[in-house]
């Protein structure tokens, strides 16, 4: 089922399978508030990219990964889940498989993926490995095991992105008590460069909820007058406390710096009963046809679920304001 969560209140439910889906662009187009989900009964840490008018969706679900792929995010749950990648019974990264991302690089499919060892399966030893795939959907060919990323931290949460022609890595990298944002140039799409450089750590009151100091999930967008932003998710996700944070960069910044990089002194989507959404987080960005922008976002659908498979996949669309800003909800 999706459920459309009005601004009003007013909760309408849609029967999915058998058309009456919504039509995105007249719900971005009435009011950026409107959400849509849960577009799948579980899906934590959804992720989607998009390659010549098709969706691939993915999320975490903890021993393997499976791809979805949609000409129409509104029909997610119709699309069947191809297994592509199951975690070996041993080694570095046999279990806790969490957050994978896809990305098309230099003519290949990658996916970035959070891992541990069985043997030691804790905070300590977590970390990005990459897997490669050359076939021209990322549903069929071989999935070869690039290794792990050489980061200065273990951690989690990998994300990607190129600009003014050099490559980006970003992760969530555990330093003492708390969880901060590390960014560093890569080398290729398996290996990263110098320097490693921490550009963002727990500083609000509203990054430290749950009893956790956390930054983690960052997603990279660029703005409309250039300026580029990487949202994070902030506190411990089994609180309701957790939401997204924003830093921003401008167009022509070193991103090595962390001088260069701004944090919005609050958060820009938070739990709202109006919205019926509580601890939305770790989040990804993709546009539809009409080139509306939309944010996608693993949410509870009720208050203290805590941290666990019910968090599930929703979306809506989100502006722009004067400032060149994203505005993910009202208020924020």
């Amino acid at each position: 089922m999706i459920r459309v969560l009005f601004a009003t209140g007013i909760l309408a439910t849609l029967g999915l399978a058998h058309a009456q889906a919504p039509d995105m662009q007249a719900y971005a187009t009435a009011n950026t508030e409107h959400v849509i989900g849960p577009l799948l009964p579980s899906g934590p840490d959804p992720w989607v990219t998009q390659r010549n008018g098709v969706y691939y969706y993915t999320s975490t679900e903890r021993d393997h990964i499976s791809l979805r792929k949609t000409t129409d995010m509104k029909h997610l749950a119709d699309a069947a889940p191809v297994v592509v990648w199951r975690a070996p019974p041993q080694g570095p990264h046999s279990t806790s498989i969490w957050a994978p991302e896809l990305h098309y690089l230099d003519g290949k499919w990658y996916l970035y993926v959070t891992g541990a060892d069985k043997a030691h399966d804790d905070d300590a030893h977590r970390h990005v490995f990459v897997l490669e795939n050359d076939s021209p959907d990322p549903t069929q060919g071989k999935w070869t095991d690039k290794g792990t990323l050489k980061t200065h931290f273990n951690g989690i949460d990998g994300t990607v992105f190129d600009h003014a022609g050099k490559r980006y890595f970003v992760y969530s990298a555990y330093v003492g008590d708390h969880s901060d944002l590390i960014i560093a140039p890569m080398t290729t799409p398996w290996s990263l460069g110098e320097p490693q450089v921490d550009i963002a750590h727990p500083t609000y009151a509203w990054e430290m909820q749950g009893g956790r100091k956390i930054l983690e999930a960052p997603e990279f967008i660029q703005g409309p007058h250039g300026n580029l932003f990487l949202t994070y998710s902030a506190s411990a996700c089994w609180s309701d406390g957790y939401s997204l944070g924003l830093l921003q960069a401008d167009p022509q910044a070193d991103l090595l710096n962390p001088a260069s990089w701004r944090k919005s002194p609050k958060p820009v989507l938070t739990s709202s009963a109006q919205l019926g959404i509580y601890a939305p987080g770790h989040n990804g960005f993709f546009k539809t046809a009409d080139g509306q922008d939309w944010i996608i976002f693993h949410a509870n659908g009720g208050p203290d679920w805590q941290c666990t498979a019910r968090r599930a996949p929703y979306i809506k669309p989100f502006h722009w304001n004067a400032q060149g800003l994203p505005v993910f909800m009202d208020g924020a």
